[in-house]
């Protein structure tokens, strides 16, 4: 039996963005449920507050600008508290204290899939922010979570002292707006088709068997 070949999946996301959990979460399940999937996955850099000072800034005044307050904020976030709750999820929006910058993440998103580890440092990202309410802006932080990806962590603190890669994160950014997207998550299979938001399991899996069913027909021609 011939192995069934790859289709990338390219995803645009912010580890500050709740759909984006909310989407990585569903992804997580289409893909548990059916396991023989095609999908290699690789993520890409999109800023959600692209001019947010590098230190961050207080969550309380973040909210202030963005929405006008709390209570807009409340408003606004009620549709993301009521979807995480449907995925399973539990977001922390109490305890945040600030909103970092995350192109420092961003980086180290990159370095972790030169190792193959892209995956578990997303998750973390996102649990590190969404349940635990850490800064993800900051280096201990982050190279902590390297540290437990099984990166290694001196080598990350030493690369976020600097301004390695910097520059190629804010180029690919660039790079996904002039190609017209404006939100994340975006999915992008097979560099051709792209799926915007936090789509339920069910496209998902749908999906996936129209992509393994063109395959087989491609592989019996």
């Amino acid at each position: 039996m011939t192995q069934m070949p790859a289709v990338k999946l390219d995803i645009l996301s912010d580890p500050i963005c709740p759909w984006c959990y909310i989407g990585k979460t569903h992804l997580d399940k289409a893909l548990a449920e059916v396991p023989d999937h095609p999908f290699v996955i690789e993520w890409h850099p999109f800023q959600l507050n692209p001019d947010m000072p590098r230190e961050g800034m207080d969550r309380r005044d973040y909210l202030e600008r963005k929405f006008g307050g709390k209570e807009a904020a409340i408003k606004a976030y009620a549709p993301v508290v009521e979807h995480a709750e449907k995925a399973g999820l539990t977001i922390n929006f109490e305890g945040m204290k600030r909103t970092p910058n995350t192109l420092d993440a961003h980086r180290l998103i990159h370095w972790a899939g030169i190792e193959g580890k892209q995956s578990q440092v997303v998750d973390a990202l996102f649990k590190a922010y969404f349940v635990d309410a850490r800064d993800i802006g900051g280096h201990a932080v982050l190279a902590e979570i390297a540290q437990d990806a099984g990166m290694d962590a001196d080598v990350v603190s030493r690369l976020l002292e600097g301004d390695s890669d910097v520059q190629v994160i804010r180029d690919r950014d660039a790079h996904s707006r002039k190609m017209g997207v404006t939100s994340v998550p975006t999915f992008i299979v097979a560099s051709q088709h792209a799926v915007p938001g936090a789509q339920p399991p069910e496209l998902w899996k749908q999906v996936i068997e129209d992509i393994l069913q063109q395959l087989k027909a491609e592989d019996g021609e």
